[in-house]
């Protein structure tokens, strides 16, 4: 009997967006691909000691645990905490949970890292819904790789919860006003914001790829377990890309 790919997530406790996104753009490939999800607490996003806190690696390894007993190809952080925290917060964990389930991994923002290598994306504009300090640590993380932002917007939120509650629509006008600056891409990072439905839309209107956080995780976790991204359509054009 030929078992489905499975993808295992690890999602931030009160993110109401990526599950309900993923799964519908997994639902092309049917029974040969599932993913499945996992939560760790997560309840707001900012620079203060306990909001850094909810990263810590132990409780997201006991998450990683319960997604292991899937028996999944690939574990995936499925957040953007390392776009401020720095990608070696990304690496490190990525080796902990293999060398404690013996599973590869990844994550969101490793994903954003060598989609845009390999776009040679030099130039970027960023829609965020963080906080000013979060938005100038993502910005300067940028830049260390090499990555110049040349317009952003971001909606001084501390959210988590709240991140979800703005429409595509208005996340949407937040990308059109960063376009302005004719960027090679733009990217939208937050996994609980909804950008991905209007990314193919706004990728035709503009001229500009449009990378969503949801999107970029999913097409990058589908080229890791050998499924073909280009099978999903409507979500932007990323999963072209990959």
């Amino acid at each position: 009997m030929t078992q489905p790919v499975r993808i295992g997530m690890l999602v931030p406790s009160s993110n109401t967006v990526l599950e309900p996104y993923t799964s519908a753009m997994l639902a092309p490939f049917g029974d040969a691909a599932s993913v499945h999800f996992a939560r760790f607490r997560v309840v707001e996003i900012s620079l203060s000691d306990a909001s850094t806190g909810q990263f810590a690696l132990e409780p997201i390894l006991e998450a990683a645990d319960r997604l292991a007993e899937t028996l999944p190809r690939l574990i995936c952080w499925n957040g953007t905490s390392a776009s401020w925290l720095g990608l070696d917060r990304d690496r490190a964990l990525c080796s902990a949970i293999t060398e404690r389930t013996g599973i590869p991994a990844t994550s969101t923002m490793l994903a954003y890292a060598a989609i845009l290598a390999q776009m040679g994306v030099r130039r970027l504009g960023l829609v965020t819904p963080y906080l000013p300090d979060v938005q100038a640590r993502i910005i300067a993380n940028f830049v260390a790789q090499g990555i110049e932002v040349v317009a952003e917007v971001h909606l001084s939120d501390r959210g988590n919860h709240s991140f979800a509650d703005y429409s595509a629509e208005h996340v949407g006008d937040l990308v059109r006003e960063v376009a302005q600056a004719g960027p090679d891409a733009i990217a939208i990072i937050c996994t609980n914001f909804r950008g991905a439905p209007l990314a193919d839309t706004l990728e035709a209107e503009l001229g500009i790829p449009v990378l969503d956080s949801v999107a970029v995780t999913a097409a990058f976790c589908l080229r890791q377990v050998q499924l073909d991204p280009a099978l999903v359509t409507g979500w932007g054009g990323v999963f072209n890309r990959v």
